[in-house]
């Protein structure tokens, strides 16, 4: 299964320069990191990326990440893929800018259901 992480270009950057992303904002103040289902990402990114650009959406092997993942309820009850703990450019299947529409929408890749 495959899970995907919206973030910034500039965070990204420094994640791949570090070799794996530990998380910022939310994530550190949680404790995890915080990830989505392709089912999940869209709405992840209408409610807490709205509007912004620069962002890109990374693909990740979920079952590279172990016992570290964790799905957990959060929105609406849902279960999301939280992760303990830094995640490894090893897991990373792929890297994709994540541009906006004309009205301001991201534009998610096909694939990603």
């Amino acid at each position: 299964m495959t899970v995907y992480k919206v973030i910034a270009v500039d965070l990204w950057k420094a994640a791949e320069d570090d070799g794996f992303y530990a998380g910022a904002g939310i994530d550190l103040e949680d404790g995890f990191i915080h990830l989505s289902t392709g089912r999940q990402a869209r709405r992840t990114a209408q409610l807490y990326f709205k509007g912004q650009g620069d962002l890109l959406l990374v693909a990740v092997d979920a079952a590279s990440l172990g016992d570290a993942l964790k799905y957990e309820p959060s929105r609406d009850g849902d279960l999301f893929p939280h992760l303990y703990g830094p995640l490894p450019m090893a897991a990373v299947l792929s890297v994709r800018p994540l541009p906006l529409d004309a009205d301001g929408r991201h534009v998610f890749p096909e694939d990603v259901t």
